[in-house]
């Protein structure tokens, strides 16, 4: 009896985040997470920005990058 081989890859492959650590954005605020931060998306991926509200127009400086979002600071 033979093996079948299966490859683990989706054929996705690795997409790179539209954010770098340490760059600055200007973004709309769109809605407010559970913990009360304010939430902006970059080319759809979600950024947490804290002292933040619905309606905000804001310069963020990104601060952290995780799998899935992301956290900034205001700046100015």
């Amino acid at each position: 009896m033979g093996y079948e081989r299966r490859s683990t890859y989706s054929g996705r492959g690795f997409r790179p985040y539209p954010v770098e650590v340490g760059k600055e954005y200007d973004v709309d605020i769109m809605e407010t997470s559970r913990r009360g931060e304010g939430i902006a998306r970059i080319q759809g991926f979600v950024v947490f920005v804290p002292e933040t509200k619905p309606g905000d127009h804001v310069k963020i400086k990104v601060t952290r990058i995780g799998r899935r979002c992301a956290n900034a600071e205001v700046v100015g």
